[in-house]
């Protein structure tokens, strides 16, 4: 590696160009820049293609840019590579350009930094860097949120540079993206400090600061109309309320992380200023909850899962005629358990990791969740032996595009059509299988009529009107 001591470096940049005399850098060059106000920043330089006059900005990150406006000279940092520098040793000044500028035109920086020693910028500190290959940059620090490191971004869609590609840094001017960073990390400090004694409400908490006293003084009043009212039934209704710290006060509030640095976001409840009127809420709040897990009506067939699984199993061998029992281990599994106390039906994938629990609200709900996985292992169970892609333009699905859509014939002699659609971004893939009550249709376009109703024209792009012409498609349907 280099054998400068980046401590005791500085770097000296002369060869500025003044933004006055109209002589810009090629687009895209990455510059460092003296703004009109003293301070220093960089960014590439993005003309606006106007001709006639000087106009464009300093491209920094997403969002963030300096107008030409703003700068009064820049010096590029493109087109300097200090590794023979660096690679001497004592070296403790370094030229950027012609010396022959001096007093005010010539611009030094020091106080160099290096992720060896475990410092790190702080966060939206827009910094000059000098990379581990020897050239010079600049970009924002941002950490990352899950794992060791970060990254300084310097352009659009987060480009950036990781932590590992520089061997020095040194902070550049403060600006207002750093400056609101500043001011929110303070306020968290200011926040954290209000929150060590939190106050509390005589009128708000005059059952104290135990959540769960609220929760039961609300299943009291539950058990009036549900007479099977559990809390466990009243804590599916989620985001779950808390009593929580918030400006030095004890709120009740939902508690939600903040993706950007883990801290704790607090809503508090704001519809009343009194206990009783909180425990009110929490009775609305959870009444839907607690009503929807009667367990008379969830657990109707009683609590032998396989009753219920037979009843799943018959009615997808209606329509699914070659479905057999063996297609279903590669499936889910299903079982009835007692979880905090309530019988709930539960799930896994295969034989794989720990149950974990189906919150339906009926048994015909818990039975056509069933079916549905049935049907899909029956489609994967059985090949397909022919296919026909129908023609089609462009056809926009509510923002998404259709990519594919193909019949299949099936080796059972049933038909399925395979779903794609997607963005630049993402897309999805979907089967669906055309029952034989379509294929009972004694015409085309009576079993069109049938068909659509599985799969819509208003979701799925393709109706009456590209599928009715469509000869081969007739043909390979068996009409």
């Amino acid at each position: 590696m280099f054998n400068v001591d980046h401590k005791k470096l500085r770097l000296s940049f002369n060869e500025f160009h003044d933004v006055s005399d109209k002589d810009m850098p090629q687009h895209g060059e990455y510059c460092l820049l003296e703004l009109k106000t003293g301070d220093y920043t960089a960014g590439g330089w993005v003309p606006s293609g106007d001709r006639r006059k000087l106009a464009g900005y300093f491209l920094r990150g997403t969002a963030d840019t300096v107008d030409v406006e703003e700068v009064a000279r820049w010096h590029s940092l493109d087109r300097y590579d200090l590794t023979e520098s660096l690679e001497t040793e004592g070296v403790n000044w370094i030229n950027i350009g012609r010396e022959e500028e001096e007093g005010d035109r010539n611009v030094q920086f020091e106080g160099f930094q290096s992720f060896a020693d475990r410092k790190n910028p702080k966060e939206e500190q827009f910094c000059l860097l000098i990379m581990k290959d020897g050239s010079l940059a600049a970009g924002r620090w941002n950490k990352w949120r899950h794992t060791a490191g970060g990254a300084f971004i310097y352009s659009s869609a987060l480009a950036s540079y990781s932590s590992d590609k520089v061997w020095a840094w040194t902070p550049l001017s403060s600006d207002e993206i750093f400056a609101m960073e500043v001011e929110r990390e303070n306020e968290k400090k200011r926040e954290k400090q209000l929150n060590k004694n939190p106050s509390a409400d005589p009128e708000l908490f005059k059952y104290g600061t135990d959540i769960n006293v609220y929760y039961e003084k609300a299943l009291e009043k539950l058990r009036e109309e549900f007479s099977w009212a559990t809390l466990p039934m009243m804590r599916k209704q989620t985001p779950l309320w808390q009593i929580a710290p918030l400006h030095g006060k004890f709120v009740f509030g939902q508690i939600s992380r903040n993706y950007y640095d883990g801290s704790d976001i607090v809503t508090p409840w704001t519809e009343g200023t009194a206990a009783d009127e909180f425990i009110e809420f929490l009775v609305r709040y959870t009444r839907d909850a607690v009503k929807n897990a009667n367990p008379e009506e969830k657990f109707k067939f009683g609590t032998d899962i396989n009753v219920y699984l037979e009843i799943a199993f018959d009615n997808v061998k209606k329509d699914y005629r070659w479905l057999d029992k063996k297609m279903l281990g590669k499936s889910w599994q299903y079982d009835i358990r007692k979880v905090d106390g309530d019988l709930e039906f539960v799930r896994r994938y295969r034989n794989e990791g720990e149950y974990s629990v189906y919150d339906v609200e009926s048994a015909e709900r818990f039975i056509e969740s069933v079916e549905y996985d049935y049907q899909s292992a029956a489609l994967q169970a059985n090949d397909t032996v022919a296919s026909y892609e129908p023609p089609f333009g462009h056809i926009d699905l509510h923002g998404w595009n259709l990519e594919r859509y193909i019949f299949y014939k099936m080796k059972s002699g049933d038909y399925k059509v395979s779903v794609t659609a997607g963005d630049r971004t993402t897309g999805g893939s979907r089967d669906f299988f055309i029952t034989p009550y379509c294929f009972e249709a004694k015409t085309y376009e009576e079993f069109l009529g049938r068909y659509l109703e599985i799969v819509p024209v208003c979701s799925f792009g393709l109706g009456r009107e590209e599928l009715l012409p469509d000869k081969k498609l007739k043909s390979f349907l068996g009409y």
